[in-house]
């Protein structure tokens, strides 16, 4: 049994199914709710909201997708689980853009479904709060993170249940990950979830100083304590007292400052170049790397006593390629923040782009999607965000011109120039889309599929040509 019982709402025109998953998960405690389409789905919701949905895709009249898009627009926080025995890529692509929780593809055994409500449940339990989006709430009278922790991967969400644990200890936490998957983001979620949230959080970045100047900015310096040295300055160590010190890429500290940052670890107390005594601090430490420290240590480069005290709590990062059902939540947070900050319309992806998100690997991270939409965003002409808006190597198609400025007849080529005025003429009656679509197809084949014939006919590059046909098949549009 459960150690809550939690309100389960199943959507499903087939009664066996609904009558199946009825059973199985109110023999696992669960108060469990059954809707045989999407509106009275969406009813019940309105009267009794549960705490998470179970759908089909495929039903009459609102389909399980609608109806997710419809949940996540009254209530984004509610996780729903997306069920289809009719599985394709664009309608996994589709859940993840809406921002499922899961994608079950039917039949599947009990203990998939069982197992999949036990990770909605298990881990929004020891977090205290939904799945959906994570560490943008106010906890006290702290501020909410500028950059809160968005997903629901279930190895994500583990790992932020073990820092709030361990966010109001005085164990030195060690996050590691690669470049862009959100450490200093993680480690101000850690203060601000700790009983030092109302007091400072100081970040170093251990890697952007030079040696000569590390020293005096980790422990300060005495007026006179060397050349140049004419005031008396604090370290973060002494200005994040009573509060949070992050050590941002830690592997980057020099060999000889690596034994004094281990005493001011181990006794807590600060000594000042030039100072006259040491004295007591009270700060919480944090480290990021995204080296191989236990590597280091084998080479030589860092010291093997530093990486056993910082690595009392080590919290490794997942990479955002294996987040994937968050790619959806993260597009939306982001194409909204930077809306809000240019004063742009937001716009939603298109579906290439979508396809080629669900195919990446996101070598840079949350950080490469975040820069990737900034971009988009203050580039895009149109009213969804294309290809060509994130990407370089993606040229946007050349523009079509006026009926009276259609290609003109060429040598061995008039059937082709008379196709395409043919064509233009009739842009009254379809989209300007369509038109170009139907001219790229008819240069290829007066040109017997000839790539660089058909795009000299057409005035545009190879490299356009070739776009326009992948975005063509990614749609559907062609074979």
């Amino acid at each position: 049994m459960p150690e809550q019982t939690h309100k389960i709402l199943i959507v499903d025109d087939e009664q066996n199914m609904r009558v199946a998953l009825f059973e199985a998960l109110s023999r696992n405690g669960h108060e469990v709710a059954v809707a045989e389409n999407g509106q009275m789905a969406l009813e019940m919701i309105g009267r009794t909201p549960p705490d998470l949905v179970v759908t089909d895709i495929k039903m009459p009249g609102m389909d399980g997708l609608e109806l997710l898009r419809q949940i996540k627009a009254l209530r984004p926080e509610l996780p729903v689980v997306i069920m289809t025995g009719f599985a394709t890529v664009d309608t996994a692509v589709e859940a993840m853009k809406q921002g499922a929780f899961d994608y079950l593809l039917k039949p599947f055994p009990v203990e998939v479904i069982e197992e999949t409500v036990a990770r909605v449940f298990a881990l929004g339990r020891r977090l205290g709060q939904p799945a959906a989006r994570v560490g943008g709430q106010k906890t006290g009278d702290a501020q909410p993170l500028e950059k809160p922790i968005i997903g629901q991967n279930p190895k994500l969400l583990q790992l932020m249940a073990r820092a709030r644990s361990v966010a109001s200890s005085k164990a030195t936490v060690l996050i590691l990950g690669e470049s862009g998957t959100g450490k200093e983001v993680f480690a101000r979620f850690i203060h601000q979830e700790s009983d030092r949230r109302n007091g400072p959080f100081v970040a170093l970045n251990c890697a952007a100083l030079p040696e000569g100047l590390l020293e005096s900015e980790l422990f300060g310096h005495e007026k006179g304590a060397f050349t140049g040295a004419i005031v008396t300055k604090k370290g973060k160590f002494e200005l994040a007292d009573t509060g949070t010190l992050l050590l941002d890429e830690i592997g980057e500290i020099p060999l000889h400052l690596q034994a004094k940052l281990l005493r001011v670890l181990q006794e807590e107390e600060v000594d000042r170049l030039g100072g006259r005594a040491p004295f007591k601090i009270d700060v919480h430490v944090l480290a990021t790397t995204n080296r191989d420290l236990e590597q280091a240590v084998k080479e030589g480069t860092f010291r093997q006593d530093l990486y056993y005290r910082l690595n009392v709590i080590p919290l490794k990062l997942p990479p955002l390629r294996e987040r994937r059902e968050d790619v959806g939540m993260l597009v939306d947070f982001f194409i909204r923040k930077y809306a809000a900050q240019y004063g742009k319309p937001v716009k939603s992806p298109s579906a290439a782009v979508w396809a080629r998100f669900a195919g990446y690997d996101w070598p840079g991270n949350v950080r490469e999607m975040e820069n990737l939409i900034e971009r988009a965003m203050l580039l895009s002409q149109g009213h969804e965000l294309e290809l060509w808006d994130f990407w370089d190597d993606v040229e946007p198609p050349a523009m079509i011109e006026p009926v009276a400025a259609v290609i003109a007849p060429a040598s061995g080529h008039s059937a082709v120039a008379a196709a395409n005025t043919s064509a233009a003429l009739e842009i009254g009656a379809q989209t300007l889309r369509e038109v170009e679509r139907q001219m790229i197809l008819q240069a290829l084949q007066a040109n017997d599929n000839n790539r660089t014939h058909a795009a000299e006919i057409l005035g545009i590059s190879v490299r356009t040509l070739r776009n326009k046909l992948h975005e063509y098949r990614s749609q559907g549009m062609i074979d």
